[in-house]
């Protein structure tokens, strides 16, 4: 009977301790439950602050790479316009003149261009249209040069040219506003873009003979000029009587 009890007692102890085993292993699954899931949030932690740091690299990396392009390479345009005061009604011939100065001294980097500022302008005779260009400037011709570069030799050369009398500041030439050269530049454009110009312009109340058309030879008065179209409204007797015509300027000329 005591092998009995005892065993029994055996048995007792023998459960308790399996249970007791149990919910140790229970109470350590939980734990490394709770230590994966601990692991796992702070990895989770890690690879976005890894992200974070990997943004913040890249983003480093592009303010690096933008820091170490090359910047690109301001051109800045050094040439000026300088007046050149010369003899009236020789703009043409200094012009070739100094030019050949440029291509004799090898100056074409340093003296950009010449230039004599005309518009084309034209004058009826006999019926017909005859064109001429007009000084713009009378007396004056425009260089331009690069500043800094235009050095005493260039400019007394200039200056030595037969029929020049001096740049505007002589030995130290005043290069031109930027906004006069574009003014009297553009005036230049405009002139050959618009056309001949008529030289000597008709005026209202001017009386001209009309040249060709079915009123050949009448002579009458202006009443009205139209100098874009090139056309103009003349009153003309007939019969002792004034008719309005219409006529271009090719077809009328000046009394004399």
């Amino acid at each position: 009977m005591s092998e009995e009890k005892l065993s029994e007692e055996e048995k007792a102890e023998v459960a308790a301790t399996e249970e007791t085993s149990v919910s140790n292993e229970e109470n350590t699954a939980d734990d490394v439950v709770e230590e994966t899931s601990s692991f796992d949030d702070f990895a989770a932690e890690i690879d976005a602050v890894n992200e974070d740091d990997e943004v913040v690299d890249k983003e480093e990396d592009a303010a690096d790479s933008a820091d170490e392009e090359v910047p690109e390479e301001v051109v800045v345009d050094n040439r000026r316009w300088y007046s050149l005061r010369v003899i009236s009604g020789k703009e043409r011939k200094i012009k070739e003149r100094i030019e050949l100065e440029i291509q004799r001294n090898n100056w074409k980097d340093y003296v950009t261009n010449v230039l004599v500022p005309t518009e084309k302008v034209y004058k009826i005779r006999s019926g017909k249209k005859v064109i001429s260009e007009r000084n713009i400037l009378p007396g004056y011709i425009l260089v331009q040069a690069v500043q800094g570069s235009f050095s005493g030799e260039m400019i007394s050369a200039i200056a030595n040219v037969p029929n020049v009398i001096h740049f505007l500041g002589r030995n130290n030439p005043i290069p031109m506003q930027q906004s006069e050269a574009n003014r009297m530049l553009g005036k230049v454009d405009e002139s050959s873009d618009a056309g001949e110009a008529l030289i000597e312009p008709y005026i209202v109340g001017e009386t001209i003979k009309i040249i060709d058309g079915a009123f050949s030879e009448f002579v009458g008065d202006i009443q009205e000029v139209n100098e874009e179209k090139k056309k103009m409204k003349v009153i003309v007797k007939i019969f002792g009587r004034g008719t309005e015509v219409e006529l271009n300027f090719m077809q009328v000329e000046k009394q004399s």
